[in-house]
C-alpha cells in the first residue's frame, strides 16, 4: 500500500545488518540504532514545508529557503522506542518529546497501555512515532489510538524491523497513518517475534534479558 516506504540506502541497510548479529553488545547496539535512526529521519522529514527568507551573506542579499516553522514530536513507544529519540533529535532538536508506555502480556502477546504524556500542544504537532519493531502491530495501533484520542491528527510509524502481520494490521486500522521502516521481515513466529528480526530491541538496547 501507499502508505509504507521501506528504506533500502545502502547505510541504512548495512548498519541493520549488523545489529542483527546475536553477538553485538549492547553498547554497539545501543550506537548503531542511534546512527540508524538519525538516517530514517533524513528520510522521514523529506516532505517538511519550507518557506523563503532574506539573507545577508557576506557578499550580497539573497532568498533561500528555510523551514516553515512545522512544529514535530517524537513519541516513542516504551521502553525500546527511547533507543531511537536521541538520533532523530540530533536532526531536529527543537522537537518536542512524549512517551507512551506499552508492555507485552506474555501470555496473550496483546499490548497493555501504562503511561502516556505528551506535549499539550499534540494537536498542533505532527508526530513521530518511533519502535524499533512492527511485530504484530498491537502496540503501535493502541499507541496510535492513544495520540489520537488527545487530538493528534498527523502521525507518521518509524521502526527498524516490521513483520507483514503487523504493517497489515496498522494499514488496516488506521490508513492515515505513513508507515516508514528498514525491513518488512519474513513473517511472526509462535511467540510473537519477528523471523529473521533482530531479537527483543529493549533487551538489547538496555542489556536486560
Amino acid at each position: 500500500m501507499s502508505n509504507l516506504t521501506v528504506f533500502e540506502h545502502p547505510l541504512i541497510q548495512h548498519k541493520l545488518s549488523i545489529i542483527r548479529n546475536k553477538e553485538v553488545g549492547t553498547k554497539e547496539f545501543r550506537e548503531i540504532v542511534d546512527e540508524i535512526a538519525s538516517l530514517m529521519a533524513y528520510e522521514v522529514t523529506r516532505d517538511l514545508p519550507m518557506t523563503e527568507v532574506t539573507i545577508e551573506t557576506p557578499v550580497a542579499t539573497t532568498e533561500k529557503k528555510t523551514l516553515a516553522g512545522k512544529k514535530l514530536a517524537i513519541v516513542p513507544i516504551l521502553r525500546a522506542g527511547l533507543g531511537m529519540v536521541d538520533g532523530i533529535m540530533k536532526l531536529i532538536p527543537a522537537a518536542r518529546i512524549g512517551h507512551i508506555g506499552m508492555y507485552r502480556d506474555e501470555e496473550t502477546l496483546e499490548p497493555v497501555e501504562y503511561f502516556v504524556k505528551l506535549p499539550d500542544d499534540i494537536d498542533q504537532r505532527e508526530v513521530l512515532l518511533v519502535d524499533p519493531m512492527l511485530a504484530t502491530g498491537g502496540s503501535a495501533d493502541m499507541a496510535i489510538d492513544a495520540l489520537k484520542k488527545r487530538g493528534a491528527n498527523k502521525i507518521k510509524l518509524i521502526t527498524l524491523v516490521s513483520a507483514p502481520e503487523g504493517v497489515a494490521a496498522v494499514q488496516k486500522a488506521h490508513p492515515d497513518v505513513d508507515i516508514f521502516t528498514a525491513s518488512v521481515d519474513d513473517y511472526l513466529n509462535e511467540d510473537g517475534y519477528i523471523v529473521p528480526g533482530l531479537g527483543d530491541a529493549g533487551d538489547r538496547l538496555f542489556g536486560t534479558h
